[in-house]
């Protein structure tokens, strides 16, 4: 793998080191790290940079069916390919876990770290608000 592209970023949550400094993640963890907050931090969140982030949080309310998980995909494939230049995404699927609520949805990314042939998964949780009376 070309480590050069990956480098090293800080850890999150944001804690401190064995040394007292900042703790940093380096690697495939820096790269796993960055697409999580990507993907935990909503549009308009920042705002020295309003347009970072990923637009699932606008379906936490949204009905837990096939439609819902196709608009997710889309906007997690499109965050990450914007945000995230280190990595191609091979595919997105979302999915009900086997929560007995039905409300969380697992989305999982397949991604190939570039300068690499190493496919790398990943699965981020998405927590939904059931509707009244389900």
């Amino acid at each position: 793998m070309t480590h050069d592209i990956v480098g090293a970023g800080w850890g999150f949550p944001v804690k401190t080191g064995q040394t007292g400094g900042i703790r940093l993640v380096t690697r495939e963890r820096e790269i796993e790290e960055a697409i999580r907050l990507i993907l935990a931090t909503a549009p308009g969140e920042r705002p020295m940079r309003p347009e970072f982030g990923c637009g699932i949080h606008e379906y936490v309310f949204a009905p837990v069916d096939g439609a819902t998980a196709g608009r997710m995909a889309f906007e997690v494939k499109e965050s990450l390919t914007r945000w995230e230049p280190r990595i191609r995404v091979e595919s997105v699927l979302v999915y009900p876990s086997t929560d007995p609520l039905g409300s969380t949805l697992l989305i999982d990314i397949q991604y190939t770290i570039l300068g690499s042939v190493d496919p790398r998964t990943l699965v981020f949780p998405f927590y939904t608000i059931p509707a009244e009376g389900s």
